[in-house]
């Protein structure tokens, strides 16, 4: 009874161990795939098969394959603003920004091994591509997109000329950085989807005398505006002078015209009255002139046969 205790605790135990041993297999044999990741299977380091791409419960060989997970969306890359001559001998500050994703997570896990060492490739791909472009193009290429069509610009005082029209412009530009990196991306299994030029700016010297020749283009045009203002200012003052002058002139002459006819015909009226009663018009005329003659101290030396004596004398008499 004693020994077969010993054996019984014997089998108990092995089977206890297998069960384990079987369950860990079990377990190791599975793995989940999440949603937007891709996986390779690896044994002793070294790629087995295909890619796996899509979501879900997958199978493998317990403790003989590993699984490496990557993402399978969009990604971004995101650079460091780099000091760029360009073929203008102009220096400016680009910073760039990219999107990319793993096209061939064998290839990749290859060629690459990690996404953190993708994008230290990729400052060194992008960067390179970007500095290459802006080498071979003048400012205006860089600064002025495609579709730019403006009739009038304020210049730098570096030699640019940036009142013409790109001859490829920023966004042909970004497109040939895009596909210059992404012949060098493929080797490693990255596909770039497009590259950016966030901002595009003057290094500090530069940039002050840019701000000096837009601030002395400003005043410029300020006063060349002011001078056309002043000039319009006159031509309305001139023209509302001489429209003045001719409607006072209109008057005038409209005035002198209605004086004239007023006197023709007062002088009318007047003839027609003498001619109906000269004595009475003559004694009014008469009376007229005692009144402005002969004041309160007026003393009058006249022959006995004179006009203006004559009703003097015929009132003398009646008294």
């Amino acid at each position: 009874m004693s020994q077969i205790m010993p054996k019984q605790q014997m089998l108990n135990g092995l089977y206890l161990l297998l069960a384990g041993l079987l369950l860990i297999m079990v377990l190791d044999g599975f793995y989940i795939l999440p949603e937007g990741r891709q996986a390779v299977i690896t044994q002793f380091g070294a790629p087995v098969g295909e890619p796996v791409t899509e979501a879900g419960l997958k199978m493998k060989m317990p403790f003989l394959h590993r699984v490496r997970i990557f993402e399978k969306r969009i990604l971004i890359w995101d650079g460091y603003p780099n000091e760029i001559p360009t073929n203008d001998k102009t220096f400016i500050y680009m910073d760039t920004t990219a999107r990319w994703r793993i096209n061939n997570a064998l290839h990749f896990l290859q060629a690459v091994g990690s996404e953190e060492r993708a994008q230290s490739l990729l400052n060194d791909i992008i960067n390179g591509a970007v500095r290459d472009m802006v080498n071979k193009n003048d400012l205006i290429e860089i600064i002025r997109s495609s579709d730019w069509n403006q009739e009038y610009v304020v210049g730098t005082s570096l030699g640019s000329d940036l009142t013409k029209p790109p001859q490829k412009g920023r966004d042909q530009i970004s497109r040939m950085v895009l596909e210059q990196a992404s012949k060098d991306a493929l080797k490693y299994g990255i596909e770039l989807i497009d590259v950016m030029f966030k901002r595009v700016n003057y290094i500090d010297s530069v940039r002050r005398k840019v701000y000096e020749r837009m601030i002395s283009e400003r005043k410029r045009i300020a006063e060349e505006k002011r001078s056309l203002g002043k000039g319009r200012h006159q031509e309305i003052l001139g023209k509302m002078t001489r429209e003045l002058k001719e409607i006072t002139s209109e008057a005038q002459r409209a005035a002198t015209e209605i004086r004239g006819q007023a006197d023709a015909e007062a002088s009318r009226l007047y003839g027609e009255a003498y001619s109906s009663h000269a004595e009475f018009y003559s004694f009014q005329k008469s009376l007229e002139s005692y009144q402005s003659i002969i004041g309160s101290q007026t003393t009058l030396i006249l022959p006995p046969d004179s006009d203006l004596f004559k009703y003097l004398q015929s009132t003398a008499v009646r008294q």
